[in-house]
């Protein structure tokens, strides 16, 4: 496994993040999807009230290679907080080095630190090489569970009922 410098992210480190959005967005060919910009990450991650958090992994010559974004969720069962993670991208050209790995490392770690019951995140049905990277390292994709979703016109109706 290569050396990684995990960290967490900083305001110059915004482009790069939202450059691997958009590679990871174009991977799930979800790009239509991404209304997002620089700015709008920005404020999520470092304005006054930061609702999601994001790590970055930099190589030795201090190139951002990854990213980890990730926020608190709760489990009511549990009555604890949990670290929910949204996204983990490795660049395409850095995979195989062991980078995802240390990522959910450091992201477990981040989550006994703060006491959470769960460390959760969400997997594509299509994406075997994922899945099974995810099941290598202990993690249980759960069959039973599907995520309900509700965005925009509908989103306002179900508001507006």
């Amino acid at each position: 496994m290569s050396n990684l410098n995990i960290r967490p992210a900083r305001p110059q480190d915004v482009p790069h993040i939202f450059g691997m959005i958009h590679e990871l967005a174009v991977f799930e060919k979800l790009e239509h999807m991404v209304v997002a910009n620089e700015a709008m990450l920005q404020e999520a991650l470092f304005g006054p009230k930061p609702p999601c958090e994001a790590i970055v992994g930099e190589e030795a010559n201090g190139e951002v290679v990854t990213f980890a974004l990730f926020f608190h969720n709760f489990s009511t069962f549990l009555c604890k907080k949990g670290l929910y993670l949204e996204d983990l991208y490795v660049k395409q050209n850095r995979r195989g080095h062991g980078y995802g790995k240390q990522m959910l490392v450091a992201l477990a770690q981040l989550a006994v630190e703060r006491d959470c019951g769960r460390f959760e995140w969400s997997v594509l049905d299509w994406n075997e090489n994922a899945i099974r990277f995810y099941e290598k390292v202990g993690a249980v994709v759960m069959p039973d569970w599907r995520i309900c979703r509700v965005t925009g016109e509908a989103l306002d109706a179900l508001a507006a009922a």
